[in-house]
């Protein structure tokens, strides 16, 4: 049992405020990145903080293929912009995933509003 269970949910935070901030300001300097908006929605830590899983989604859903390659090849840089913005003995590696759970979510809505579930729901 970790000593502080809730220190991965905290760093990783801390972690999607600081990536959000770097996108946002386009201190990338890549211009894929700094030309797309992009959401940071979600850091999942590692509970031993060696590795985050970052769940991002480009504006609208576009470019979302160039912006996971451009993530891809700029990870060590943008671990190296982070590590400047967040305090860590050890930057965790960072992988990108597209989320999809705005998807989910507008599913979810979709359903709840045909007939029959609704005639269901009452």
């Amino acid at each position: 049992m970790p000593k502080n269970p809730t220190r991965p949910l905290r760093i990783g935070e801390e972690i999607r405020h600081a990536l959000s901030e770097i996108f946002l300001r386009g201190e990338t300097h890549i211009p894929v990145l700094d030309g797309a908006s992009i959401t940071v929605s979600e850091v999942r830590l590692s509970p031993d903080l060696r590795n985050a899983t970052v769940f991002i989604m480009p504006l609208a859903g576009s470019n979302q293929a160039d912006v996971m390659q451009a993530l891809g090849e700029s990870g060590p840089y943008i671990r190296h912009l982070l590590a400047a913005k967040v305090a860590l003995r050890y930057m965790p590696k960072l992988h990108y995933k597209l989320d999809q759970s705005f998807e989910e979510a507008e599913r979810v809505n979709s359903l709840l509003k045909k007939a029959e579930v609704a005639r269901d729901l009452k």
